[in-house]
């Protein structure tokens, strides 16, 4: 098994898509598997991550999120993990211009976690999501996420919070 990064990105803000930082315009956004041509869009300098070998492990598919009417802008990436009775998200990340105090966009990890947790029931999880926390950010995580500490920095979204996240991304 390939090892993975605890997470260290902060839920910045809980939305129905992305919402504009300064305006508060909110766009509706898609998350599509990342391709190969995408990687060419991805600039070294903004991002922390390598998200190309991330893509290439065998047991992880690489996610971006994107604006419907902007989809050559990659938001944020996550890196999903099926454990074949739950979803492990390895890795989350949003572009450099949306990380920090001037950040363009609210929302993007929030929008991220809850793709993972609507993977999870469609795959018959249950909706069950698990990732490792940096110590710091379990509080965090637990507020934002309502997720429950597992064992060590290991956490998990339940079903009941997971549908939560889904309804407010992903309304019917």
């Amino acid at each position: 098994m390939t090892k993975h990064r605890p997470f260290t990105i902060e839920i910045d803000k809980l939305t129905r898509s992305i919402e504009n930082a300064i305006s508060g315009d909110s766009f509706k956004t898609e998350v599509l598997e990342l391709t190969s041509a995408d990687f060419k869009k991805l600039r070294k300098k903004d991002w922390l991550f390598n998200w190309e070998s991330e893509a290439k492990l065998k047991d992880r598919k690489v996610y971006k999120l994107v604006i419907i009417d902007n989809p050559t802008i990659i938001q944020g990436l996550i890196s999903l993990q099926d454990r074949k009775d739950h979803i492990f998200m390895t890795l989350i990340e949003s572009n450099k211009f949306n990380r920090g105090n001037k950040k363009i966009y609210l929302g993007v990890p929030g929008n991220l976690v809850a793709f993972a947790c609507k993977i999870s029931f469609d795959k018959g999880y249950s909706g069950y999501v698990s990732f490792e926390s940096k110590t710091n950010l379990i509080a965090h995580y637990k507020k934002e996420l309502k997720a429950h500490l597992l064992f060590g920095n290991f956490m998990a979204i339940d079903s009941k919070s997971a549908a939560k996240l889904i309804e407010l991304y992903f309304p019917k």
